[in-house]
């Protein structure tokens, strides 16, 4: 008998490329491309090396009263972990332990499946209807729970309130998770539905509109029982998951409202003149309402387009997905990057039809 037997054996989650070249266009792991705001930089020069000698607060206090005031809710409702994938991956430990599989989209965020298969979840993928929206009524038998982005990721679309409000109804008797981490960019939060459904878990991320991908902060929003079973999990496995400098910058980020807003008006501005170019080049797409466009080329395949890309120190991203190989998922960046990512592509598509 070998060691090996013993091992638990996954297939990893297969995160974007992160290049590190000098003036690259780094447009394929949809973080923001300005900086956070202000207030985080004023809260950064106050930090104090001396203190990282000493534990950080273990329950996010200063965190979690923040978040919690900004968007109407109790600290009881809000729980704070190292980046949104932190927060899901304990969510799947703590609320999906039936025998009966969980249920999310077959074309989604690619960790699902990771920390289902990790964790021995029984799960079934659900095919997405023909224009790439979810069809309602697959979330709506017996299951051991539920999960999806809205907007979903990698194709961009939002699904309104009402539709995830029917999901919810659903499914009394197991926890359903929205996963938020783009609702920032256009669409209609699922919050204020916590309040009416205490089965309903909702989180987001301070990687995309709030630009702090470095700092890794994610935060859920729920039933205060639901956060309670959180902590129990989260406290069984490390009390100490916010690092000091994590927490002061994350509520310097908060405290700057306006900072925020202006940077994803900015985003979403950007975003719908890159649609109008890209339709004009040739290119159809879902309609986007995050910070990125999925979209295929009427006739260069999207490994062609990925690859030459590439070679001009531009990055998008592809997935080898037979589902979904011939679309690129394009982050929005800066008015400048998207302005030479546009030109790169309408120099490359007229000299290849020439």
């Amino acid at each position: 008998m070998s060691w090996e037997e013993n091992v638990r054996k996954v297939v990893p989650y297969t995160p974007g490329e992160q290049p590190n070249k000098a003036h690259m266009i780094k447009l394929n792991t949809n973080e923001c491309p300005y900086p956070p705001a202000p207030g985080v930089t004023e809260a950064l020069a106050g930090l104090k090396p001396e203190d990282f000698r000493l534990y950080p607060d273990p329950n996010a206090d200063s965190l979690v009263s923040v978040l919690a005031e900004y968007y109407g809710l109790e600290k009881e409702n809000v729980f704070v972990g190292v980046g949104s994938d932190d927060v899901l991956a304990l969510a799947f430990q703590t609320f999906f332990n039936s025998d009966r599989p969980i249920v999310f989209p077959q074309i989604t965020y690619s960790f699902y499946d990771v920390w289902a298969d990790l964790y021995k979840i029984p799960y079934e993928k659900k095919p997405l209807a023909a224009d790439f929206h979810i069809r309602k009524e697959d979330y709506m038998g017996a299951n051991g729970g539920v999960i999806f982005p809205n907007p979903n990721a990698p194709t961009g679309l939002l699904e309104d309130l009402s539709v995830i409000e029917e999901i919810v109804q659903a499914n009394p008797d197991v926890v359903v998770i929205v996963d938020e981490a783009y609702i920032d960019f256009g669409g209609e939060s699922a919050l204020p539905l916590i309040k009416k459904y205490d089965n309903l878990l909702v989180v987001q991320t301070f990687s995309k509109s709030r630009a702090m991908a470095g700092m890794r902060i994610g935060y859920a929003m729920g039933n205060a029982k639901l956060i309670r079973y959180l902590n129990d999990v989260k406290f069984s496995t490390n009390s100490y998951t916010m690092n000091r400098p994590s927490l002061l910058l994350g509520v310097a980020a908060v405290k700057d409202d306006a900072y925020f807003k202006q940077t994803t008006a900015k985003i979403v501005a950007t975003r719908e003149r890159v649609k109008q170019a890209l339709k004009e080049l040739g290119f159809t797409f879902p309609d986007a309402k995050s910070n990125f466009i999925f979209a295929t080329h009427k006739s260069v395949h999207a490994v062609e387009l990925f690859e030459a890309l590439k070679k001009q120190n531009i990055y998008v991203r592809h997935f080898s997905d037979p589902l979904i190989d011939n679309y690129l998922r394009i982050t929005i960046g800066t008015d400048e990057e998207m302005d030479k990512f546009l030109a790169f592509l309408r120099e490359y598509l007229q000299n290849r039809t020439a």
